[in-house]
């Protein structure tokens, strides 16, 4: 959930912070207010692409961050971000990204920094966003697949289809490089064996580098070392005065001063402590001073270890544990072709197999996916007429893989079906696939539609929704609102809207507006109390934030549909 946005010097936004709550949040404003540019700033930061001329005019950067927190049960981000060593804190990640008029970006997930396509990962596991900006996940296939199985309850069963997939696909590699690697066996296994025979005699060990860095660094600057040990050890234990003499007397002064006037104990004992800890660093550093010589060679041959160990590393990995990596699959590799005849019988029991398992679970899946298909189509169409599209069919086609190119059923790693959503808009237009709707309204209220039948079962925590309510009005805009209510009681939902029937509905509002000062021009947002709530929808209505009649209209409606 989105709880916290900050946008920096991005189009008309000078600087701006805004907390957001659950639920329903509705943004509105007058036309040009900049509420596009709010959406626009947050769609920069799940990972559109941009370019400079998002950066205000006469600044260097633009930047925009957020706070976002990430439910417990949300496993898809988690993992996401334990795969990457990304720490989540009190189950909330920072993300920042910024634009330099240069045209360098930086982006970060809780400081640690990520490619755009990271970026637009890990935030489309827990954002989406609907109508003319770019994160319609709905327009990909692949997410369809999943869609229909979440309302199938079918997940569990499609990821165990997915992981004999994909071990089958992992045998059936090993078998083919097992067969065409019979050729060349013998001088694969002299090359795997001399790799092991190298690394081995090079005794290679985790980390070395670093510590043979280190110490060549030590080597070649050792005369300025020493002399800087030497010139710290006299001051502090060798020199008269020393630290250390100087600390001894002060002590003692310390000590007879505090028999008389018991008011300076406490500083005498931290004096004591203090003399103690000079005393114990003397002692470590003289033994570090003591051990500290120069053999004459050992930079060479540090040099010469670090010069072999980057000859393997160009060879066999980038740094130390993969050389040893290296070494472990080469071995396995050996095994694997000094058994070559064995293992590839042994393989191919096993491949059959699981094949015969795989074209069950197929056969099985496919089914309960058909019958599925049928109810989500009637369920989505039943929702669409009430959202404004009265003609609208949508349908959700399950089609073998490679239908009409050949016989024999094609299994891909989800199973042996395409799955695709399919909608007619109009009365007489054929069933087409969603990305030739033209419309960014109908695209938002499909997926609405969408959000509506699976609001239990989707994973992603916050939605938002602009034009949704384009070309609708009256008793459609009312079933919209009804939908965003009842999406908002279990998502974080944001909704940008121009209709007073939508807005009234929100369980929090906010405001974008412009001002002008100073010559320039600068969006700004506000959370509405109750007294600007009501002028604000008394705008939407009439267009008089103050007008009598504007304003008992406000009333009505707010009585009616506020919480």
């Amino acid at each position: 959930m989105l709880e916290e946005l900050n946008v920096r010097n991005y189009a008309l936004i000078d600087n701006l912070s805004v907390s957001f709550e659950g639920g329903l949040n509705i943004l509105t404003g007058e036309t040009g207010a900049g509420k596009s540019i709010i959406v626009g700033a947050l769609s920069f930061l799940l990972g559109a692409k941009a370019d400079t001329s998002v950066i205000r005019t006469g600044t260097e950067e633009a930047s925009v961050s957020a706070v976002v927190s990430v439910r417990e049960d949300n496993r898809d981000v988690l993992d996401w971000l334990a795969n990457r060593e990304t720490r989540i804190e009190d189950g909330r990640i920072i993300v920042r990204r910024n634009i330099k008029t240069s045209g360098r970006s930086s982006i970060y997930i809780q400081d640690v920094p990520v490619s755009r396509n990271d970026l637009e990962q890990c935030m489309g596991l827990l954002f989406d966003l609907h109508g003319q900006h770019s994160h319609e996940s709905l327009l990909h296939r692949e997410i369809h697949r999943k869609y229909l199985d979440r309302f199938a309850g079918l997940e569990d069963e499609a990821a165990r289809f997915n992981e004999i997939f994909l071990n089958l696909a992992e045998k059936k590699k090993i078998l083919e490089a097992s067969v065409a690697n019979e050729r060349d066996r013998d001088a694969r296994l002299e090359i795997l064996r001399y790799s092991i025979e190298a690394i081995d005699k090079a005794a290679v060990k985790s980390g070395e580098s670093r510590e043979l860095e280190t110490e060549s660094k030590r080597l070649t600057s050792f005369e300025k070392l020493a002399g800087q040990v030497n010139a710290a050890a006299a001051a502090l234990f060798e020199d008269e005065p020393s630290v250390l003499s100087l600390g001894r007397r002060t002590r003692t002064a310390m000590e007879n001063a505090a028999a008389i006037d018991g008011e300076l104990s406490a500083m005498q004992q931290r004096m004591a402590d203090i003399y103690y800890e000079a005393e114990d660093l003397a002692e470590e550093f003289r033994s570090y001073r003591d051990a500290l010589h120069y053999e004459p060679g050992r930079l060479e041959e540090v040099e010469e270890r670090l010069a072999l160990l980057y000859r393997l590393r160009k060879k066999y990995g980038a740094d130390e544990d993969g050389i040893l990596a290296y070494r472990v699959a080469a071995e396995t590799e050996i095994d694997a072709l000094s058994n070559a005849e064995e293992n590839r019988e042994k393989l191919g029991v096993e491949i059959a197999l699981l094949e015969k398992d795989l074209a069950g679970r197929a056969a099985a899946l496919g089914a309960k996916r058909r019958s599925a298909a049928v109810k989500l189509g009637e369920r989505i169409c039943a929702i669409l007429k009430s959202l404004g599209m009265p003609n609208a069919r949508f349908a959700v086609g399950v089609n073998n893989r490679g239908e009409g190119q050949r016989t024999s059923l094609v299994i891909g790693p989800w199973g042996a079906e395409d799955v695709e959503f399919l909608i007619s808009a109009n009365a007489g237009e054929p069933l087409k696939d969603l990305s030739r709707i033209a419309s960014g309204g109908e695209l938002s209220r499909v997926m609405l539609a969408v959000k509506t039948v699976l609001a239990g079962a989707d994973t992603l925590e916050t939605l938002v929704f602009d034009e949704i309510d384009t070309g609708i009005g009256g008793e459609v805009a009312l079933a919209v609102g009804d939908y965003l209510r009842k999406i908002g009681g279990i998502k974080q939902i944001f909704c940008v809207t121009h209709l007073a029937s939508i807005a009234v509905r929100a369980d929090n509002h906010l405001k974008v507006e412009k001002k002008t000062g100073g010559g320039r021009t600068t969006t700004v947002i506000s959370v509405l109390a109750a007294d600007a709530l009501r002028g604000e929808i008394a705008r939407m209505l009439a267009g008089d934030a103050g007008g009598a009649a504007a304003l008992a209209h406000a009333d009505e409606l707010l009585a009616k549909y506020k919480k």
